[in-house]
This record gives C-alpha cells, structure tokens and sequence, in this order.
C-alpha cells in the first residue's frame, strides 16, 4: 500500500468538502482577554477571540495567576509523576476537596483533563460492573462514546434528550441487568440542555446510576457555580457528576465526583487515571483559586448572562439566524461547510474576529455554524464591529437572513 498516497487523498477529500481544519496561532495578552495576537507568514497582527471556552475569562484572572506563580514558587514545575508515584500533591488535594464541596459529594477524583475524565470513568464503569447497560444520549461528546467503547458494556443510544425514548429503551432492557444512564447537562454545539429531573425520575424509576457530564456548565450556571444540576437543586440525585477545570474555571483538567466507595473504585481501576502524569502542582493551584472565587462571586456570572442577550439582540437586528436556546453557546447558523469555513476566514484575515467554523462530523452536514462564546470581557464595541463584519459577509454569500 502507498500509505503517503493514502494519507494525501485522505486530506485533499477535507479540503474540496471545505472541512480541513487549519489552527490559527495566537498569543493570548495577559489582562487583556479577550485580546490576542495572531501570527500568520511571520507577521502579527491583532484579534478579538470569540470563540473561546474560558468562558468567564478566569484564565487571566488575577486571583489565579497569582495562586499559579505561587505553586511554581513553592513547588516547582511539574508534579514529578503519577498519582501512585509521588505526583500526589498538597494543591491535588485541596483541589478534590473543593471539586467534593462544590458538587455535595462525598469525594472528587481530578484527571488531565475532561475527555480522560469521561472516558476512564465510563470505560471502567463499562468493563468492572457486570451486565451493565448504559443508556447514552445521541448527541454525547466524543469522550463519553470513546468510553462507553472502551469499556465494552452493553448500550443503548437513545434519541437526543427524548425522554419517550429512553424509557422505552429503559422498559425494554432486562429488569435485573444494572444500568446507567450517560448524559449532558448543556450541549456545545446546539446549547441546549438536558431535561435533568425528569431523567432522575425515569433512573429512579428503573433503578439506574446517572452519569452527568456538567463540562459546559460547571462555573457557569448554579448559586456556587455547581452547574445546571446545582441551579436546578438536583446534585444530590445524580450518582456521578463530571466536569472540567479547562473551561469556565480557566485552567486545565477533568475531575469526577461521587460517593467515597465509587471514586475510590475509579481512582484504584481506571488505567486512564493510574498511569498517567499528574496535573502539575500549578494548575491545581489554579483551579482552586478559580473555584473558591467563583463560589462567592456573582459578578461574572451575572454580566455573562448579560452579555449573552446582548450579543443576541444584536444578531436579530441584522437577521443573523442563531439557533435559539437556553445556554450562552450561540451558534451562528451557515448551513455550507464551504461557506461556513469562507466566512471564518474572512473574519479572521479581513476584521481580526476570530471564531472557528464547525463543521461534520461535529456536526451534521447542512447545520455548519460559526459558534460563538460571548464573555464578561466582550465590549459593545466587540459586538458591533462583529455583527457589522457578519452582516456585510452574509450579503456576499448571499445566505438567507433570519425573519424578525
């Protein structure tokens, strides 16, 4: 076989479909977020991110990198191993008992990062529990599907938050078998949420674990931060709440909580947990910081909110179509992975916007969108200057306007 061949047909197919992904290199500007150089051909220039997922800009948050530098001091760089092998750190510990707080439950377990997180606990889960069923939403992230795989349990995939379903897929199922249903609380791409209480009703009900990926909420959503399943007054009915700190937290890695006697079974059985590097002192650090602050702090989440209306409002002014929902993902519907990618990069090159299309197999063909996350930090003047360059872009498309 001609494995270079093979290899450059492969990617010449993502290019005529409009679907090759290119990265843009930038360098973030400390405190001033959502500012960013861009380097192309050995030159900079100067964008306005807005499609990233430090949702609340906790990354340049002062409170956090001061607790880093600290860490760094203190300890070092890295954490100098695995979890068994000395990479046990102070700050790791701090950081599963506020991940523990945060959530109500008993213990928390942190990971490299969100996708490991999914898919060592549902891997393990899937492969230790005998004749498990796991009952997964179609619209699951990567991480969880790869997992639920890996773990080689029975499943049953049922239609994306369609409750109907999954209890017809629940009645169907041998009454004896231990099952456990996978789900999100918001989605990324569409920004809608999942129907939390009454998936608790139908586990009840059937004697499931639920298994809830809180990932795009945690930070975000709640009184502390605890996510929709904590804004919702549900925490305590979820077996296993998911998350990550590389999002609204603002630093890096994945964590899971729960019981003691379930997190101490990942912590001993999870191979994506056991041999890999701890998370450098540092980030832990971090994450504490952000979660401590954001436990108490309302400012961000309140002009978040706000500023996710905005953005919104002004859209409907121009007839940008967004894909309505109750979440802050607003995804700017093209409906063309040529045009959508088209659009991206005049954006980027021509009004230093930077948002990155979404394309399948994220999401499915004709539903291609630019996907965007406005922040505290975005200023009227961002919107405008953004909703002015989608305007006159939608125009030379020729793409439809949204009926006011």
């Amino acid at each position: 076989m001609d494995f270079e061949a093979f290899f450059k047909n492969e990617l010449a197919e993502l290019h005529d479909e409009g679907r090759y992904r290119v990265f843009a290199e930038l360098k973030r500007h400390r405190g001033e977020f959502p500012r960013a150089s861009r380097f192309k051909d050995g030159a900079a220039s100067n964008v306005t991110v807005w499609c990233s997922n430090d949702y609340l800009g906790m990354g340049q948050c002062p409170t956090v990198i001061a607790a880093m530098q600290e860490a760094i001091e203190t300890c070092g760089a890295g954490a100098g191993g695995t979890r068994n092998i000395s990479g046990t750190n102070y700050y790791h510990v701090q950081l599963e008992q506020e991940l523990a707080d945060l959530h109500h439950k008993e213990a928390a377990l942190i990971f490299t990062s969100g996708y490991v997180s999914n898919w060592a606990t549902l891997g393990t889960l899937g492969e230790k529990i005998p004749g498990l069923i796991i009952f997964s939403d179609a619209l699951n992230h990567a991480s969880m599907i790869e997992g639920i795989r890996h773990g080689k349990s029975a499943r049953a995939i049922f239609r994306h938050n369609d409750l109907n379903d999954l209890e017809a897929k629940l009645k169907a199922a041998d009454p004896a078998a231990p099952k456990m249903i996978a789900f999100e609380s918001v989605y990324s791409m569409d920004g809608d949420i999942a129907p939390i209480k009454e998936i608790c009703d139908l586990a009840d009900k059937y004697g499931a674990m639920t298994y809830l990926d809180e990932v795009h909420a945690v930070g975000m959503y709640g009184p502390r931060g605890g996510g929709v399943a904590e804004r919702e007054g549900l925490m305590d009915r979820i077996t296993i709440i998911e998350g990550t700190l590389g999002k609204a937290f603002g630093v890096m890695g994945g964590y899971i909580t729960g019981s003691k006697a379930l997190v101490d079974f990942i912590r001993s059985f999870a191979s994506g947990f056991i041999f890999t590097t701890a998370l450098p002192p540092a980030l832990a650090a971090g994450a504490v910081a952000s979660i401590r602050h954001l436990k108490v702090s309302q400012i961000e989440r309140t002009r978040h909110r706000e500023r996710v209306e905005t953005l919104r409002a002004k859209l409907d002014r121009q007839g940008i179509p967004h894909m309505p929902n109750p979440s802050h993902i607003v995804p700017v519907m093209v409906g063309d992975a040529s045009k959508c990618k088209w659009i991206s990069d005049i954006l980027l090159d021509d009004f230093g916007v930077y948002v990155q299309p979404i394309n399948y197999p994220t999401v499915p063909r004709k539903t291609e969108r630019l996907r965007f996350t406005p922040t505290p930090l975005h200023t009227d003047a961002d919107m405008d200057h953004l909703v002015s360059a989608l305007h006159s872009l939608w125009s030379q498309c020729a793409l439809a306007r949204a009926v006011a």
